[in-house]
């Protein structure tokens, strides 16, 4: 592993840790429904989830496909029972377990993914549209911000139902967000309605806000856990190809993006170490 080392005056001693490089982005699989905005993304680089989202074109309204990346190619599987973007779940879920929450206009809803199905399960205390923030498993999640005007409303999932806990200290929408589970989450970026670089660390029962983006954005994408997450593109304005690498205290401007984007959607849940960017609406 790479890494840096400094010598510590204090306590006289060699100290380091390591990193994970400055990170290339590379192609990879094409979606087979086509291009994909505000949709929700979940998984890893070789095993990804996505659903909802809009068209392939601004006027091709609400989607409800989902597809399963084996780290080559994208297949089409069992559509949400609600087509709809701007929803949020479980980013660290996997391509046989995930919740997927909220969507276009402030939706009530939840859906469950077992590996070939949706089912609709326990609603939100707070409808959800806008792109909240999401974070952890199927079974321990995390929803936060979103809505239009913005909330600072955070929601915990524990398999079944979902509890009022804790609100973000910086309300607001089209943010992104990553976490192992409900006990541990990042939010970052986003629009309070003005863009921000806000970044917010969750321990479990509050958030405290901690060093900011490099770059103030919203609708970006990102993947990773608390400590160690990635965020790339969003609108500046214009779109970015901009990618930040976070180290669980600050952020770092690493390899951009092949070309600008917004809107896209991220799966890596191992951390920065590896990861992919999925749909978004490119700058041409």
């Amino acid at each position: 592993i790479e890494g840096q080392v400094w010598f510590n005056s204090t306590s006289k001693s060699l100290k380091g840790h390591g990193v994970l490089g400055t990170g290339t982005w590379a192609s990879g699989g094409t979606l087979v429904s086509g291009q994909r905005r505000n949709a929700f993304g979940c998984g890893v680089q070789t095993a990804a989830l996505v659903a909802g989202g809009y068209g392939d074109t601004p006027g091709a309204g609400n989607k409800a496909y989902t597809e399963i990346y084996n780290g080559t190619s994208w297949s089409e599987v069992n559509d949400l029972n609600t087509a709809r973007a701007f929803l949020s779940g479980s980013t660290n879920g996997t391509t046989t377990a995930a919740v997927a929450v909220g969507g276009t206009g402030g939706l009530d809803l939840t859906e469950l993914w077992n590996g070939s199905n949706w089912t609709e399960v326990a609603e939100p205390n707070t409808p959800r549209g806008e792109d909240a923030g999401g974070a952890g498993i199927s079974t321990s999640a995390l929803l936060f911000g979103g809505n239009d005007p913005v909330t600072a409303d955070t929601e915990s999932w524990n398999g079944s139902s979902w509890t009022e806990v804790s609100n973000l200290n910086t309300a607001r929408k089209s943010l992104a967000g990553c976490g192992a589970d409900n006990t541990t989450a990042l939010a970052f970026g986003g629009s309070t309605p003005s863009r921000t670089a806000v970044t917010e660390l969750w321990n479990g029962s509050s958030w405290t806000e901690v060093n900011d983006l490099n770059q103030t954005k919203q609708h970006l994408g990102g993947f990773g856990i608390a400590t160690s997450a990635i965020a790339f593109g969003g609108d500046v304005p214009p779109r970015t190809a901009n990618t930040e690498s976070w180290d669980g205290t600050s952020w770092t401007e690493v390899g951009n993006l092949a070309s600008a984007q917004q809107y896209s959607t991220g799966a890596g849940s191992t951390g920065n170490k590896s990861g992919i960017a999925i749909g978004g609406y490119p700058d041409r």
